[in-house]
């Protein structure tokens, strides 16, 4: 069955809520905060059926816990069943529009948990390619977007989420519109080195249709997340040498087959080529070595925490 996306709406009681209601927009909004819920609630109450309140945090969801889930942390089933929402396929239209702001202290973490749990097709991504619409700093966007040979700003997250997403920048505003400190009126976010951080972005991650393939599957995915992040630990190094430490005896002539340069290093490797140099690799035995298996466990385990 087929529902016609609306938003699910992870922010506070603020200009964002108010602009997708003026808009005519159903809205679910999930509110942590016990202070902010009357408000809401009196708004859903003189709304008619627009605006729907749940008392949860977006960012408790699916706790990794045994026993009873306590609020403010909520179980992504139960979310969508008060919602109305069913799964549908993953090559369906988007189900549902999620909109939020990401903590800056738990930006990156947070990052990673959403790309995590889309490979995997588990939490909210078991109901089908949501879309995400969620304020970013700048320098994140910039990593999310990164091309291959820029240095600073091209790592795993940006492969694995240019390969997982399609990525829409909807709106960049200054911080300094704002954001400020209470104390001394300046910024109230932290300045960064290597990258642009001036903004506050509003980006559109829409989960690729044709993500999955015979290669790649929900199944196998923490493997290929784990296989970009070795690879881009060390972007100078050569990618030959890591497929030789994975015991890979013909390296070169599977780069050779996929059209790869044989001298290319990590940090210039295009994200469709991690896909298909993932995929070939299905037929060797490297991922079926128990060291290796151990690692993907390891790894997935420190996604989660």
């Amino acid at each position: 069955m087929y529902f016609p996306p609306f938003p699910l709406l992870f922010t506070g009681p603020g200009i964002l809520t108010r602009t997708l209601l003026n808009a005519g927009v159903r809205v679910v909004a999930l509110e942590s905060h016990p202070a902010f819920l009357p408000n809401l609630q009196s708004l859903e109450n003189s709304l008619d059926g627009q605006l729907k309140v749940i008392y949860g945090d977006f960012f408790r969801l699916d706790p990794l816990v045994t026993g009873t889930v306590k609020p403010p942390a909520v179980c992504s089933d139960k979310l969508f069943e008060a919602m109305g929402v069913a799964a549908v396929p993953w090559r369906a239209d988007v189900p549902v529009k999620i909109f939020g702001i990401l903590p800056q202290k738990k930006e990156r973490n947070t990052l990673w948990r959403l790309l995590f749990i889309l490979y995997e097709c588990s939490s909210i991504f078991r109901y089908g390619r949501v879309e995400l619409n969620i304020f970013i700093s700048e320098k994140e966007y910039k990593v999310l977007t990164a091309k291959p040979g820029e240095s600073r700003a091209y790592q795993a997250l940006s492969v694995l989420c240019q390969v997982g997403c399609e990525i829409q920048l909807l709106h960049m505003e200054p911080w300094s519109s704002f954001v400020t400190n209470l104390k001394n009126k300046g910024l109230a976010v932290s300045k960064s080195m290597w990258l642009p951080n001036d903004h506050l972005c509003l980006v559109r991650l829409t989960p690729q249709r044709d993500l999955f393939s015979e290669g790649l599957k929900p199944t196998n995915s923490a493997t290929f997340i784990f296989m970009v992040k070795q690879c881009l630990a060390k972007r100078k190094s050569r990618l030959t040498d890591r497929l030789n430490s994975w015991s890979l005896d013909n390296s070169g002539q599977l780069l050779k087959a996929l059209e790869i340069p044989t001298d290319v290093v990590t940090g210039n490797l295009y994200p469709e080529d991690y896909k298909r140099l993932f995929e070939a690799l299905q037929n060797s035995s490297v991922f079926t070595e128990s060291w290796f298996h151990d690692e993907v466990l390891e790894s997935i385990r420190n996604i989660n925490l």
